[in-house]
């Protein structure tokens, strides 16, 4: 399998890419991207209404580890408007069934990997701010153990969040169009990224900088999220082109 190295045009090349594949099945995307707002909705209510308000920067976070998996519904939309089909609900659904069996297995690394980092952030929580409820009120008296709490939970989904990047970046997008195994997609996906770790990183970063942002900021979510999916996978086939 051929790697193009990427730099910083490519990244650019990507976004632009990527907005107008979103900008042209504006509907669809918006309406996939709505159920990822209804969830983020029903857990950040639930932790505000908890008065565990500083962990809704930590949930936030959290998304990012199981946003690979969503891709594939991404990719499905993406396929059928290059194919010069009709757009629909359906193209999400062939998405997902269109990929390999071995996605599912990489959901269950995603999934292992977000309690790994929910559970951490947990213990912080509770060593650092404890079991009294923080409405956000209470946020600037509460400020200096808020202000720990976010600093070494993003420690800790740093460490995870790139192991995950270093490994879905790009075998998601291979196994959502079957071109190789769940073994030779990670290992290819680990050599892009390594081969170009300092354009890689900051795409790693305004990802997750984007993704975190929208989700704090919820009605952001349906504009940024399938941009950025589309992104992602205009600058998987530059690196890795099918011919």
């Amino acid at each position: 399998m051929i790697i193009q190295p990427f730099s910083f045009a490519s990244l650019k090349q990507a976004l632009a890419e990527g907005w107008r594949i979103a900008n042209a099945t504006r509907l669809v995307s918006i309406a996939y991207s709505l159920i990822f707002v209804l969830g983020g909705v029903l857990i950040i209510g639930g932790l505000l209404a908890q008065g565990m308000t500083p962990f809704v920067i930590a949930a936030a976070g959290a998304f990012m580890l199981v946003g690979p998996v969503i891709l594939a519904g991404f990719f499905g939309i993406a396929q059928a408007f290059e194919s010069g089909q009709r757009v629909t609900p359906g193209a999400i659904l062939a998405g997902f069934r269109n990929a390999a069996g071995a996605l599912w297995a990489l959901s269950l690394v995603c999934g292992l990997l977000f309690m790994i980092f929910v559970t951490d952030a947990a213990i912080l929580y509770a060593y650092m701010i404890g079991g009294a409820p923080v409405w956000l009120a209470d946020l600037m008296p509460a400020a200096m153990n808020v202000v720990k709490f976010v600093k070494w939970a993003g420690v800790s989904g740093f460490v995870v969040a790139f192991l995950l990047f270093g490994i879905s970046a790009f075998s998601v997008p291979l196994l959502c169009e079957r071109r190789i195994g769940l073994v030779g997609a990670v290992v290819t996906s680990v050599r892009v990224v390594f081969g170009n770790f300092t354009v890689a990183i900051f795409w790693a970063f305004f990802l997750s900088t984007a993704t975190i942002a929208s989700v704090l900021l919820l009605p952001l979510l349906p504009l940024t999220l399938p941009w950025l999916a589309y992104a992602s996978r205009a600058l998987y086939r530059q690196v890795l082109p099918t011919a």
